[in-house]
This record gives C-alpha cells, structure tokens and sequence, in this order.
C-alpha cells in the first residue's frame, strides 16, 4: 500500500550532495582565459581594515577568500559601482569568514574585543561555482553577519554555517540550484537567525538544511522554497526545510527547537515530471522534521504558507508542540502529511485540497498522543479507505472539520481516547465515513 511510505531511514543519512557539470563556462565562454584573482584580493583583504569592495566585473578565484575577524575585526564585503561576480573555481567557499566568539547572546558572555568583529556584512554581489566542491559563504564563530542582496548558485553549498554562530540575518538573497544544500546550518551552536525574503531553489539536497548542532530562534519568513530535492526520480530524503536532529541519538547537547515558518510558498518537485518520470524527487517532503527519543524536536509553528507538490507535504517524527495552523495545502503526492510518534500536535484552521490532481491526499498519524486537529478542510481526497488514519494512538481531538468529495473519511486503529465531534460531511460514502477496529475506544 503506498501509504506505507517508510521514511525513517532518511534519518541515518548524511546530506546527500548531487553531482551537477559546472555551468559557469557556458555562462561566460572566456571563463578559462579569465586570471585567477585569488592571490591579489586576498592581498588587498590583508593589507586593509578588512574590507572588500570590488569593481563591476567577473573575478575568477581558485581558493578561499579569508577574513580572520580576530586581526581585522569587522568587515565589509560588497559590490562599489556594479555588478559583481565571483567565480569559485576550486574547492571550500569563496568567501570564508571567522570570528571569535565562544559565548552565547547573552551579553554576559561576551568578550569585549568580540565586540569588535560584529556584524559582517556581504551584499550585491553573485557567486558562481566552477567546482564540485565549490561552495559560497562559510560563516565559523561570527557575531551578527548579516547577508543581504547576494546570489549563490551552481556551487555545492550556498551558504555553510558551523562550530558556533549568533544572531545570524539572511535576506533579499537568491541560493539557487546548488548541488547540496541552499542554507546549511552543520551541527552548529546558533542561536538567533532570521532568514527572510529570499528565494531559495532547486538546490539538489535541500533548501533550508539544519542538521544536528544546538539551534533555537529559527525565522524562516515571506520566503519562496522551490524544488529542493532531486531533479529526477532518484528516491530521496530531501526537504525544501529540513530539521533533523537525530545523527546523535544519545547526545542531549544537540537540539532544535523555537522555529517559527511563516508566510512562504513552499513546493516542489513531484507532480510536475513530465513524460520524462511517474513522479520526481519520490520520498521529498516541503516540511520534514526528524526528532530523537531523548530530545524532540519541538516548538515549531508553521503558520500562514501555501505548501504544495511533494511525495508528502509534511512529514513530522519524533516532535512535541508544533502547531501547525492556517496553511494551504494541495498536490500531493501521493500524501498530504505523516506524523509518527508525536506528541501535542495542533493542526488547526488548514486547508487540504489535491486541487486539478487526483491524489490520495492522506493524512497519517501514527503513535501520536495529545493532540488535535479542529476547523480544517478536507475536499476531492482519492484514498478509498481512511483518508485520515490513526494508528496507536491516543488522546486525540478531531472537531469541527469540514469533509467534503472525499471517497473516505476516517481510520482509527488500535488507539484509544479518540473523541470525533462535530464533522461536516458531504459527498461521501456511508461505509466509508468512518471506520474503526474492535481495540479503539472512540468518543463520538
């Protein structure tokens, strides 16, 4: 049954970089006969304050351009009187930035000459992968950097955050078709990052990627993420967001949590193959969230988005609190949401509809407890026998929904406490409204 989809074992999974040729020498024909620049900015990086300011221009370099805050304190890298493109053509980032700070946000914690690093800046200028191993901006232990106006695309890892970063602002940029991930926060200490009005897309690995590390106060705001998984049918664990902290399984130190994702269009690729595939990117999700036993992930909101056009839209494991309400969702493929071992889920006032699809639009909740889902609806669901199914559940509220042109309604298996109240219910088979097995204990 495809319902069954298991996708846990995207769990164990390092982030899977997808092979891409490099496109810049098509983009820019002279690309080889262009000097390497490297060892000349990286002579005017030292010999100043720190700061870069490039004339319009292509700039082919072939390693790193390194700040080290400590020597320079803060800097400022941008564009002076144009266009400006930086083509990475070897290994590690274009743009390497490391600062000092140990601490947390408290200020407390700081180092007084820490303060003398703060807020990095890059803006208005592109970065061009020439490289597998090209990636774009790595931030290590920076204070406040802030990264605005810039394009990454054609390189591994658009922007690479690791070790320990603070109050982090990503905006009005484009990370566009990366071989890994568009934003990659890896196993990092951070706290505070904001990352709004941004388009972020087609990167083959996923589009905003947090991975282990210790993360809180996640803002992920008016963003469109498009298309980040696999451009083929190559089964995938991919998300256009990613929170996975279950690398570490026993280690407590590693935790996300307090992510707020609102008022983004979230989508792709599954649906829209063509002739060439049944379906893209099999097993990608628009929202996926992995927790572990001794720490889930947990305070998230997911609030305001239009999600659409994946294998399942959301897919939530090992979670606590997260509310998931006011969103629009549509074209699955084949599902709308998967939650497996949650706890105080609140899915309310959403909208579920396949839209020109015919989908089996299910919902599947699986060891799940105190939770509810209230005020949504449901409309032209295909799956013919429990388009919303719970499994080992218990303590579950399903109130005041609206069914409508659905070919089923509800399954509820061995799951107890389970109160159904107040459907609205149109179009739908007698038999298969509801369904419940001899072990449930329902309240209706």
């Amino acid at each position: 049954m495809r319902y069954c989809i298991n996708l846990f074992w995207i769990s164990c999974i390092s982030i899977q970089v997808h092979a891409q040729t490099p496109f810049a020498s098509l983009q820019i024909p002279e690309l080889e006969s262009l000097p390497d620049r490297t060892e000349e900015l990286q002579r005017l990086i030292d010999k100043s304050a720190g700061n870069l300011s490039l004339k319009a221009g292509v700039y082919r370099i072939s390693d790193s351009l390194r700040f080290a805050l400590q020597q320079k304190q803060s800097t400022v890298i941008r564009a002076s009187d144009g266009p400006v493109t930086l083509i990475m053509d070897g290994p590690g980032a274009a743009i390497e930035i490391t600062g000092s700070h140990e601490g947390t946000a408290s200020p407390k914690s700081f180092d007084y000459p820490t303060w003398n690093e703060r807020m990095p800046i890059i803006e208005g200028i592109e970065i061009i992968g020439n490289h597998p191993e090209a990636d774009g901006i790595s931030l290590v232990r920076c204070v406040q950097p802030s990264i605005t106006r810039v394009a990454i695309r054609w390189c591994r890892h658009g922007i690479h955050l690791t070790d320990r970063n603070r109050n982090v602002i990503v905006s009005d940029c484009h990370l566009y078709e990366n071989s890994g991930a568009g934003l990659y926060l890896d196993d990092v200490n951070l706290h505070q990052i904001n990352v709004g009005n941004s388009h972020i897309s087609y990167n083959r690995a996923g589009g905003i990627v947090v991975r282990d590390g210790n993360v809180r106060n996640l803002h992920i705001t008016g963003c469109d993420l498009e298309g980040n998984m696999p451009a083929d049918d190559s089964p995938t664990g991919a998300a256009n967001i990613l929170l996975d902290v279950s690398g570490y399984p026993d280690d407590k130190t590693r935790s996300i949590a307090e992510v707020a994702i609102t008022g983004c269009t979230i989508q792709h690729s599954s649906n829209y193959g063509g002739k060439s595939y049944e379906a893209l990117a099999p097993g990608g999700a628009n929202i996926r969230i992995i927790g572990k036993e001794i720490w889930p992930i947990d305070s998230v909101t997911i609030t305001g988005n239009v999600i659409s056009d994946t294998s399942v839209l959301i897919d939530i494991n090992t979670a606590t609190d997260i509310a998931i309400n006011g969103n629009t969702f549509f074209a699955p493929n084949p599902d709308f949401f998967h939650a497996t071992n949650c706890k105080r889920l609140n899915l309310n006032g959403n909208s579920f509809n396949p839209r020109q699809f015919r989908r089996p639009g299910r919902l599947v909740f699986e060891g799940c407890e105190a939770s509810i889902i209230s005020n949504c609806t449901f409309h032209a669901l295909e799956e013919e026998r429990g388009a919303i199914r719970l499994n080992r559940c218990q303590d579950m509220i399903l109130s005041n929904n609206i069914l409508s042109q659905c070919k089923s309604g509800l399954l509820i298996e061995k799951s107890r406490n389970i109160t159904v109240k107040n459907w609205s219910v149109s179009g739908i088979p007698e038999s298969e409204l509801f369904r419940q097995d001899s072990e449930s204990i329902v309240n209706r």
